[in-house]
């Protein structure tokens, strides 16, 4: 009996998985290595790294150089002052993209099309001036502003509505006010910007930055997070686009905290040349799209060009003051229902990618933002995503619509003097740096971002 009993016992035993080693089972085990500690939501852990006054830092930083037109030694400064900045926050594998600018890139026709509505589409019509005296292309200084006007504007979905948001037309409603690129240097007030911004653009070589916050897991494989970092109207280009340069700059320092890993690769660049016309987009394009997960060298585990998951670009991230009045004019105050536009492109080749894309930052906008909402809308033009719409899903940051807000005078500082730091008050700066949580938000959980403690 006691036989069968011992038997019946290590037949349980077996039955239930466990060694049946008697050294075994009187030898403690030993506990296993805990794994490394974990935040309950890394995800806003890393969030609340953002601070508004690091921000407005960069700002200020990236002011100091003036509108940083491209074709000038301060564009070229301040493409070394950013990539100091880059490698001192860890991101240290910097490049450069090299380009000819006119270039054979910039020939594309779909680049021709991005330049023609620059320089007389959307917001730059010929005689444009500025607000306050000065001059715009083809005006004159001293000239008043347009009384402004309405339109009869086409139905949303409609042919008309969508080809005139896919060449940067200005549909709106209400009233509409006036636009236009300052050119004339004696319209800016402030003496030093007068002098920082005296040079001419001239043709030539030209370069844009970026780093690289490689994959743990799956390195062959990454976000591109972009911002342009020249700008255009003899001021500080404060926030066309010094507010989308220090964003993705502030993803960047973030993303290499001691501690954060990735599984897959991000890539923070600031893109060059966006105002002629996107050239800097099109060069990385033209260059770089048929690397794209190629191992280099071979068996190295390095990827020199990761392929593309998906494009997140930030243009203009402070503006939301609301449409022009009957006169013409702008409130100074942001507008109550200020909020964060994130635009896809909708007749776009990947346009059901990106909407997707778009309302996954959408999701962690609604968990993560500390002030204002985001929105997600199908008319994203004229600015460096639109390269990769048709290869990739693209989305596009910003703090009202490009073509119906934008394009007819909601911002009466774009492209002008007046878009310097003291323009802009707390709350301003505070949209942008909550366009800042969208973007970490989502890039963290699309790349599977985690923190070791």
């Amino acid at each position: 009996m006691r036989k069968t009993l011992l038997t019946l016992a290590t037949l349980g035993v077996l039955a239930s998985g466990a060694s049946v080693s008697t050294q075994q089972a009187a030898t403690p085990q030993a506990p296993a290595a805990a794994a490394p500690a974990q935040p309950a939501d890394p995800i806003r852990e890393l969030v609340g790294h953002l601070e508004l006054e690091r921000y407005k830092t960069i700002l200020r930083g990236l002011g100091q150089f003036g509108d940083r037109q491209q074709g000038t030694k301060r564009n070229r400064d301040a493409i070394d002052w950013i990539e100091a900045q880059l490698k001192s926050h860890g991101c240290t594998n910097t490049e450069r993209v090299t380009y000819e600018y006119p270039s054979d890139g910039a020939s594309d026709p779909e680049a021709v099309a991005a330049r023609a509505a620059r320089q007389g589409g959307a917001g730059q019509a010929a005689g444009g001036g500025q607000r306050g005296g000065g001059a715009g292309r083809g005006g004159q200084a001293g000239t008043p502003p347009a009384p402004p006007t309405t339109q009869t504007i086409p139905l949303p979905g409609s042919p008309d509505w969508v080809r005139r948001g896919r060449e940067g037309g200005s549909t709106h409603y209400g009233y509409r006010g006036r636009t236009g690129v300052s050119n004339a240097l004696d319209a800016q007030p402030d003496e030093r910007l007068r002098e920082i911004n005296a040079e001419l653009s001239t043709p030539g070589e030209r370069q844009q930055v970026f780093c690289t916050k490689i994959g743990s897991t799956r390195p062959q494989e990454m976000y591109i997070v972009g911002a342009h970092m020249d700008g255009l109207g003899k001021g500080q280009a404060i926030n066309d686009d010094a507010s989308g340069t220090a964003l993705v700059m502030e993803l960047a320092r973030i993303l290499h905290m001691p501690g954060v890993t990735t599984d897959v690769s991000v890539r923070f660049i600031l893109w060059n040349n966006e105002e002629s016309g996107l050239n800097g987009a099109w060069a990385y394009v033209n260059q770089r799209e048929k690397l794209q997960g190629i191992e280099s060298p071979a068996s190295s585990g390095r990827y020199p060009e990761p392929k593309w998951l998906g494009m997140i670009q930030h243009d203009m991230m402070l503006w939301d003051h609301g449409m022009p009045k009957a006169d013409g004019s702008v409130a100074r105050d942001q507008r109550p229902e200020a909020d964060i536009n994130i635009e896809f492109q909708s007749d776009s080749k990947f346009a059901e990618q990106s909407m997707k894309l778009a309302f996954e930052l959408k999701a962690m906008a609604d968990r993560y933002t500390t002030h204002y909402p985001a929105t997600v809308g199908p008319h994203m033009t004229n600015t460096d995503s639109r390269p990769f719409q048709d290869r990739v899903a693209a989305v596009s940051l910003r703090e009202n619509e490009r073509g119906m807000q934008t394009g007819a005078g909601w911002n009466p500082h774009w492209h002008q003097p007046t878009d310097v730091m003291s323009t802009f008050t707390d709350k301003d700066f505070l949209l942008g740096l909550n366009a800042a949580q969208v973007t970490l938000s989502g890039v963290a959980k699309l790349a599977g971002a985690k923190i070791q403690k």
